[in-house]
């Protein structure tokens, strides 16, 4: 009877307790009940503010401990919990960010620790937006109305007469001037630095700090475009109602859904009066070369050396890049007047200039660079041998070259070329061809046969160029043709004298498609024919403006990329994200009507993310998109053929779901001024899951100085990666 006793009293004890938690449960706060499990190679916990948990804010681990600076970044989920996982042995300052808040206190912590946080409410909506990434600051920036246009001059409205219409005006807001290089709309350009000077008015402000540096009398120039009184007084008002306490209306979303599985990782490379273009990991058409190996960086007109970085050892590196003839110029000259950050120092250097990087699938690196200063070689022109040539030939000076790194023998191969490059990518031929953009000049689409150059070395013969001619008389074949701008002839093509800004390969049917800039601007597709020299073909599709048959209308495309089904992916100065499917077009694709607005009902525009500028109704944003790319094979986590936009002035890379149409954004929240153009994504490891692939870019931004941190600040590789839940490991 004592043992039954002893048994029934302690199971009434232990269901009293069980009882007991389950009463006390609903009152315990979210640090006893929200616990995150770790590993040794892990920081995680909660983070809570003054109303409880905090959902959809960033948790930043940073550390200077390694050979290079690194940073990992991730989202809480819903109940404020957080894991930022696979961290390096170091020391890490570890802090709260996010929309509504200032920054939280740093805390000091290793790895494998438990670090629950509390988040910092912002004190009034000033503090709160000093954290909105910078397309928020700009939309505040006042559009004239549609109505004062086209501008009539310096005696009328100040607005300039070649501008018809409000949509050229944004289009040059955007990129395809001062954002092409850098945002507009953070702490960096939205104020004016005390050390530039002092000022009757902001306008006159504007005036002298668009000629600070090397990049000034272009800066300068660029201002011409809308009617420089007009715009600097737009400028003036802008950073002048700014100062006087008007913040953006509304707070940008917190990241929510998948944005919250988003790892952020990011390593410095260069150094800080140096800075990047572009980055590249890994064979565009194999993502698996290159697994786990060095990232290459370009440093455009800044330096002359490729930036290297491992990122499994934290280190980075330099390739120099030489010229092959000494007296070639810099690319850039003296500052127009001095900068408040640098002085009168010309911290650019360069005289390769490399723009653009691609790996071939043995793990060579190829990338457009100058090889030389002064007139294309004699093989280019008139009177030469050369297929090309002969059917056109290259005059003039090509601006920039090629050139290919093999890090096996690490020597670095100078190419010369007739035509002059930009970006590049390669086909999916048995000649490896490297087809290249010029940028926006020259009248030439031009290609090497990168498996001629590698057997033989001959740079003149495994080149070679075309114009962009229109089958304008519709027999399906190119034939003599007259030139741009001359009298229609229905007896002969006509050329186009068009270049591609960006380019690439189709997957689907061996095209190369092109980006043309301009207002409304156009994609182009070139079928190369048996001898591309002679029977190269184009067809030339604008972006619908103004154009009754289209939904929406948008207008300037820059960077543009293209799915394994042939469809063209374009990034669009009116604020939007377009396809072009040319299996939609209806009517005919060459001929005499074929022109440009022909086929409509191949685009589809999805308006980008974010606020519009002050004064527009049209469809759109104020964010910039510099360039496009399509995840063709899946390295990112979203499927394979995921179209991405570089958010340039949102901090972010924008994936879109065709099949909704919603945007997931990739914000960097850290550092303020995330400005990219252009990524790639690598495949390191097929059997590990999200952790065995991601998606890479670099900071990209010309004015590294104009973002947080300052001159002390450098650009960054930076790595996406997507996993299945906000807490995997």
């Amino acid at each position: 009877m004592r043992t039954t006793t002893k048994v029934f009293c302690m199971s009434f004890t232990a269901l009293g307790i069980a009882l007991l938690l389950v009463t006390l449960q609903p009152g315990m706060s979210a640090l006893q009940t929200n616990t995150v499990a770790i590993d040794n190679d892990d920081i995680g916990g909660v983070v809570t503010g003054p109303a409880g948990p905090e959902a959809g804010v960033w948790v930043i681990a940073e550390t200077t401990d390694l050979p290079t600076k690194f940073s990992k970044t991730v989202v809480t989920d819903d109940r404020g919990r957080y894991l930022i996982p696979d961290l390096p042995q170091a020391n890490y300052n570890v802090w709260v960010r996010g929309y509504g808040l200032v920054d939280s206190q740093k805390v000091r912590s290793a790895r494998g620790k438990s670090l629950n946080l509390k988040a910092v409410a912002a004190p009034n909506p000033r503090a709160a937006a000093d954290y909105y990434p910078s397309n928020y600051w700009y939309a505040l920036m006042q559009v004239p109305a549609k109505t004062e246009f086209p501008g009539t001059g310096p005696t009328g409205n100040g607005i300039n007469p070649q501008l018809t219409s409000q949509a050229q005006w944004i289009r040059a807001l955007k990129t395809d001037t001062c954002e092409s290089c850098h945002q507009i709309g953070n702490k960096g350009t939205r104020e004016i630095p005390a050390a530039l000077g002092t000022f009757p008015n902001s306008a006159a402000a504007w005036e002298r700090r668009v000629q600070s540096g090397q990049a000034g009398a272009g800066m300068l120039n660029g201002l011409n475009t809308f009617g420089r009184p007009k715009i600097l007084s737009l400028f003036g008002d802008w950073s002048d109602r700014i100062k006087g306490g008007e913040i953006p209306p509304a707070a940008p979303p917190r990241p929510s859904g998948a944005e919250r599985n988003v790892v952020i990782s990011q390593w410095d490379w260069a150094d800080p009066k140096a800075y990047l273009h572009d980055e590249i990991a890994t064979d565009k058409r194999n993502p698996t070369v290159n697994a786990n190996g060095p990232l290459y960086g370009a440093l455009e007109a800044s330096a002359d050396y490729l930036s290297v970085l491992d990122p499994v050892r934290y280190e980075k590196g330099q390739v120099p890049v030489p010229v092959r003839d000494p007296n070639t110029p810099a690319a850039s000259g003296a500052p127009t007047q001095p900068s408040p950050y640098w002085g009168s120092e010309a911290i650019w250097t360069s005289k390769a200039n490399v723009h653009n990087p691609m790996f071939d699938g043995e793990g060579r690196v190829w990338f457009t660079s100058r090889v030389r200063g002064g007139a294309n070689p004699a093989f280019c022109g008139q009177g030469s041998s050369h297929p090309s040539a002969q059917a056109f030939p290259a005059t003039g000076n090509a601006g920039r070259n090629l050139a290919v790194y093999d890090p096996k023998t690490r020597k670095v191969t100078l190419i010369d070329t007739c035509f002059s490059t930009h970006h590049l990518q390669f086909a999916e031929d048995a000649n490896n061809t490297l087809w290249t953009s010029s940028g926006g000049g020259g009248g030439i689409v031009g290609w090497l046969n990168t498996k001629m150059f590698l057997e033989t070395g001959d740079e003149a013969k495994s080149q070679g160029w075309t114009p962009l001619i229109l089958d304008t008389n519709g027999n399906g074949k190119r034939d003599a043709f007259v030139e741009a701008g001359q009298p229609a002839d229905p007896t002969k093509d006509t050329r186009v004298n068009s270049a591609f800004y960006g380019v690439t390969p189709s997957p689907a049917d061996g095209s190369i498609w092109g980006s043309v800039l301009g207002f409304p601007g156009s994609v182009v597709r070139v079928n190369p024919g048996s001898d591309p020299s002679a029977t190269a073909l184009a067809e030339v599709y604008e972006v619908p403006f103004n154009n009754p048959k289209a939904p929406i209308q948008g207008f300037s495309p820059r960077g543009l990329d293209i799915d394994r089904n042939g469809v063209v992916w374009a990034a669009l100065a009116s604020g939007h994200f377009a396809s072009f499917d040319r299996r939609k077009c209806k009517g005919p694709l060459n001929g005499p009507t074929a022109t440009g607005q022909h086929c409509p009902e191949g685009w589809t525009l999805y308006q980008s993310p974010g606020p519009h500028f002050k004064g527009v109704t049209d469809s759109g944003s104020a964010d910039s998109h510099y360039y496009a790319w399509v995840d063709q094979f899946d390295t990112f986590g979203m499927g394979s053929n995921t179209p991405i936009a570089t958010g340039n002035g949102s901090d972010s890379l924008l994936a879109l779901s065709p099949d909704t149409g919603k945007f997931t954004i990739l914000r960097v929240p850290y550092p303020l001024g995330f400005f990219a153009k252009g990524m790639d994504g690598r495949i390191d490891d097929p059997r590990a899951g999200w952790k065995g692939k991601g998606l890479w870019s670099t900071w990209a931004t010309r004015a590294v100085f104009h973002t947080e941190g300052g001159t002390s600040s450098m650009s960054k590789v930076v790595k996406f990666q997507m996993r299945p839940d906000p807490l995997a490991k």
